[in-house]
């Protein structure tokens, strides 16, 4: 199959979209296929053997790491030459409304899928007032393809509730050899706790940004004087939370990659993650397959992947933290308990290779490709 995949976000930006996109592109190509990205202009030219075709846009005023990329006629030819049987728009959005438009004009079957809560997002930017135009919007450009994606069962009867048809569920993936909990180490833990590695050890990792919601961290922090927290990751919050975090034992780590990556998940003794926007999650199946056992919150996509007191736990984002808190405190006291949890954590985490996340969506693919001969054979 040739498939034109377009995306809002990719290389070299760090998000779990990206960690999504460059994994199924991989296994995509692997297969056999061939695949042509288009994408904000990022300085990729290639990636596992695909063509990256980057558009170039301007930074976000909200959210500088973004770029947007404005359709243009050269993504037309571009895809002309390259004549693909599918195109896969990806959390359409500006540079997304070229694919849709393109394959109405050059009749090539569309698939978009869903993975950014963008609705939610808008009340941490007091911006609340627009949801339901959004999702008028959402709905309007989801229902042109023939299937719509997303990451869990939580938002697929979501998206169906707000009109969007045809919707069905993308299989989570992650990389079980990257992230894995022999990557623990007591270097990796030192830093990470600022030289203090025999304390116990709480553990974010994913954008610091406003609908992450990291501020409710800090109580659990200061319920457990002698734990230390360490973010790993970078974004446009970061400047307000080292000011809310400021007189505790917090951790600026910034980035980290590859298997410092891995070898942070293993090392830390809970994982802890209060955001409500999350259609899945993904960086939560890293830390369960580097055995870290999380502590979530009780929604979005979240409870597909942590089964309460088994391999994980999950408190109610709704009420104050002290469920969180309590979680956390159990974790840290009982350590049968959190060996038991860091074992199913793994053993959850094998299930969801990215292989048979990428075949799931082939399958989709061929599908949809299959139906579109159809209808134009009965023609």
């Amino acid at each position: 199959m040739r498939i034109a995949l377009f995306t809002e976000t990719f290389l070299p930006k760090v998000d779990g979209i990206v960690t999504r996109l460059r994994h199924t592109v991989d296994h995509l190509q692997r297969n056999g296929n061939q695949v042509l990205v288009i994408a904000p202009d990022g300085g990729i030219t290639e990636h596992k053997g695909a063509k990256v075709y980057g558009v170039s846009g301007f930074p976000l005023p909200l959210y500088p790491e973004l770029k947007m990329a404005l359709p243009r006629p050269s993504i037309g030819y571009a895809l002309e030459e390259f004549q693909p049987d599918i195109i896969h728009v990806v959390n359409p959005a500006v540079l997304g409304l070229s694919g849709i438009f393109y394959s109405k004009i050059l009749n090539i079957p569309l698939v978009a899928s869903y993975h950014t809560h963008l609705p939610q997002y808008l009340q941490h930017y007091g911006l609340g007032m627009l949801e339901g135009l959004l999702w008028e919007l959402l709905k309007a450009g989801h229902n042109q393809a023939v299937l719509n994606l997303c990451t869990s069962t939580a938002m697929m009867e979501e998206l169906t509730a707000h009109g969007i048809e045809r919707v069905q569920v993308w299989q989570r993936g992650v990389d079980t050899e990257l992230f894995h909990p022999d990557l623990a180490s007591m270097d990796m833990r030192s830093r990470l706790s600022q030289n203090h590695p025999e304390k116990p050890l709480l553990l974010y990792v994913g954008r610091l940004s406003a609908e992450k919601e990291i501020e409710r961290i800090k109580p659990i922090l200061e319920a457990i004087p002698q734990a230390r927290l360490a973010l790993v990751g970078d974004g446009p919050h970061r400047q307000a939370l080292e000011k809310h975090f400021a007189g505790t034992n917090t951790n600026f780590v910034g980035y980290l990659m590859g298997q410092e990556l891995g070898s942070a998940f293993a090392s830390a003794d809970a994982f802890i993650f209060p955001s409500r926007t999350e259609t899945l999650g993904l960086v939560l199946l890293e830390a369960m397959a580097a055995g870290c056992p999380v502590v979530a919150a009780r929604s979005g996509g979240i409870p597909d992947i942590v089964t309460e007191g088994v391999n994980g736990y999950l408190f109610d984002p709704t009420a104050d933290i002290q469920d969180a808190i309590a979680a956390t405190v159990s974790l840290l006291e009982q350590k049968q308990e959190r060996d038991m949890i860091r074992q199913n954590a793994r053993r959850e985490a094998e299930r969801w290779g990215w292989a048979a996340a990428t075949s799931q969506l082939q399958d989709y693919y061929q599908k949809v490709i299959f139906s579109k001969q159809l209808t134009t054979h009965r023609k």
